[in-house]
């Protein structure tokens, strides 16, 4: 399973502890930390 960073705060989406894929998620999904979209994230 893959980890995609947030690069305006640097969260991590690890999708094995989050139990979703990066492209399951909803494309109007947001970072919970900042807030922004998923276009600012890179796969790690």
């Amino acid at each position: 399973m893959a980890k995609w960073e947030c690069s305006a705060c640097g969260y991590v989406y690890d999708e094995e502890a989050e139990g979703t894929k990066w492209e399951d998620l909803p494309d109007d999904w947001v970072c919970p930390v900042c807030g922004v979209d998923k276009s600012f994230f890179s796969e790690i």
